[in-house]
């Protein structure tokens, strides 16, 4: 089995592992943020990079803002958030020179009840994964 393959199986596994374990962030207080972070997934094939997640209410709509940060410039990632299972965000970025980080921020609607946003962004070069979750 050749490396790349190997390294895809590995994201693949630890990223069904985060999925499973990761307990998502909640809003302490009315009114307030929440904020989760974390590792992407790690072994021999991965940069270690890191994601942060971050949600607050906005006017009637829920401002969201994911970065993942590799340290290292030129990178291409596939991204997803879904809000409550339906998706909100799909598309590539590519981390930046100098911190070698992307973001992406959205406006979204403020959907019935808690909503639970979960965000992935997959490393098209390494499948270094990570697995972002909050719920406000």
């Amino acid at each position: 089995m050749n490396l790349t393959r190997a390294c895809a199986i590995l994201a693949l596994s630890l990223g069904a592992t985060f999925v499973a374990s990761a307990a998502p962030a909640f809003a302490q207080g009315g009114g307030g943020d929440v904020r989760a972070a974390g590792h992407c997934s790690a072994g021999h094939c991965s940069a270690g990079s890191t994601w942060a997640l971050k949600a607050k209410g906005d006017d009637g709509r829920i401002r969201l803002e994911m970065e993942v940060d590799s340290n290292r410039g030129g990178q291409p990632w596939r991204v997803g958030i879904t809000d409550n299972k339906v998706p909100v965000f799909s598309g590539t970025r590519v981390t930046k020179a100098p911190s070698g980080s992307f973001s992406v921020e959205l406006r979204t609607a403020n959907r019935a009840g808690a909503d639970a946003f979960i965000g992935t962004a997959r490393n098209t070069r390494t499948a270094e994964l990570c697995v972002a979750h909050v719920r406000l």
